[in-house]
């Protein structure tokens, strides 16, 4: 049983970094409001090697839709705006030569919609990605069976590895349903 419950326990753990991706992928997707994470992804061209954005400057929201940037060198200041300008996000900076003010634009009804089927995409992948891991679970669990573990052992983990399955499958499908009302309100 103990083999059957360590199966078990892994396969939760890869449900947990599934839904933790998700939560990121889902962070990325702007609803309207300035958020930090819009710019998570972009990689800057820092003397010569590739860094993350946050790296190499501080991200600030004084308000809902305005996004500031402070470079810790000033230096870096149009690589910044390239890097942000290239990621293609929509969003169009404009320095002042101290700091870098990303005004973000209220969305339209069009747009929302986009973005709710940009969600629902990565609400299916998540789910696959679980199923997936689900299989491999229960494959690894009626592998046991040449060790001599017992049919009624191997449906019972069956069962249960469905059982946090379906939890799981339900977590995402609340994220989405989150995520949709947060792009749906104006």
């Amino acid at each position: 049983m103990s083999d059957i419950n360590s199966i078990i326990d892994e396969a939760k753990s890869k449900f947990n970094k599934s839904l933790e991706h998700l939560e990121e992928e889902m962070m990325k997707i702007r609803a309207g409001k300035a958020n930090p994470s819009m710019l998570n992804g972009i990689m800057v061209d820092a003397y010569g090697s590739m860094a993350p954005l946050s790296g190499v400057c501080s991200i600030t929201t004084p308000d809902a839709r305005m996004l500031v940037l402070q470079p810790w060198d000033k230096g870096q200041i149009s690589a910044i705006e390239k890097a942000i300008m290239q990621a293609n996000i929509g969003l169009n900076p404009q320095n002042d030569g101290q700091i870098i003010r990303i005004s973000v634009p209220p969305l339209t009804e069009e747009r929302r919609k986009d973005l709710v089927k940009q969600s629902k995409s990565e609400m299916e992948k998540s789910k696959i990605a679980i199923r997936n891991i689900r299989r491999d679970a229960n494959e690894d669990i009626k592998s046991l069976k040449k060790d001599g573990v017992s049919e009624d052992m191997i449906k019972s983990g069956e069962d249960r590895m469905q059982k946090i399955t379906d939890e799981f499958i339900m977590k995402v499908d609340k994220m989405l349903e989150a995520k949709e009302k947060e792009i749906m309100t104006v």
